[in-house]
């Protein structure tokens, strides 16, 4: 379980803290999405969990353990992580470059990882990257360096997958999959936490929503509560209207044409 509690990030001559007083959980067996407008704080709390950024107060932590007071290799251990933006220095082959999901669990002075060759295979399964594991990094387009990162997570069998923005780049079938990939992990008992701005599909999938207002939670809850015209509009900033899935019953998002606005 990830937890956030009470917790404040401020940027170096930032007049407000870019998240203020921001708690939640992330639970097992769940899909948690934090969702909101760009600005809002959405990747600031990853950078805060991963210690990118520092806490300037409250707490963040990992099956009760604070994230503060682990090293890089516990916490890998613990939370695999996809974030929004990520380029190899070099261009790596695709098997090698999932495989570095295994580094957490190699322990020092041994290559040894005896349950690595089955983790990585069933990443590239579940990832389905298996048509172009043989090609190098720099030659996937964009959608498929995302699944290739997704399965580099799923190869850290960590018992936390957080993703930024998953779905970047991706085609609505590989959107989809994303997705149901994501639903399968939370029936086997992991931590679900995801970024997203896709709130249609949030809405399907999620157990529950943090919606982020300017750093602050402006509603949290389960997609039903949280996807409401009145707390939408204003937190976007923009007419709309909330229907309902026709094939599920979720809540289904409806931007409206209205101001133009760049």
């Amino acid at each position: 379980m990830i937890r956030f509690r009470d917790v404040e990030v401020r940027y170096p001559n930032a007049v407000h803290p870019a998240v203020n007083g921001v708690s939640f959980e992330a639970l097992r067996g769940r899909i948690t999405a934090i969702a909101g407008p760009n600005g809002s704080g959405k990747s600031t709390l990853v950078r805060a969990l991963l210690g990118r950024v520092p806490v300037a107060s409250g707490s963040i932590t990992v099956d009760g353990a604070d994230v503060s007071r682990m090293d890089r290799r516990e916490l890998a251990r613990r939370v695999a992580v996809v974030g929004q933006r990520e380029e190899p220095a070099f261009p790596l082959r695709v098997r090698d470059y999932i495989a570095l999901g295994r580094h957490p669990h190699l322990q020092l002075w041994s290559a040894a990882d005896p349950t690595g060759s089955d983790a990585i295979a069933r990443a590239i399964e579940e990832a389905e990257v298996g048509a172009f594991i043989d090609r190098t990094t720099d030659e996937l387009s964009g959608g498929e360096w995302q699944r290739v990162r997704i399965a580099r997570a799923l190869a850290q069998e960590a018992g936390a997958l957080v993703l930024d923005e998953p779905t970047t780049y991706l085609d609505v079938a590989h959107e989809m999959a994303a997705f149901e990939l994501l639903d399968a992990l939370a029936r086997r008992a992991q931590a679900i936490l995801v970024v997203s701005h896709q709130l249609n599909l949030v809405a399907r999938f999620a157990h529950s929503v943090v919606l982020l207002h300017r750093g602050v939670v402006a509603a949290s809850g389960s997609p039903t509560d949280v996807m409401r015209g009145d707390v939408l509009e204003r937190v976007y900033e923009w007419p709309l209207v909330v229907t309902r899935d026709p094939a599920v019953g979720a809540p289904a998002l409806l931007p409206l044409r209205g101001r133009r606005r760049l």
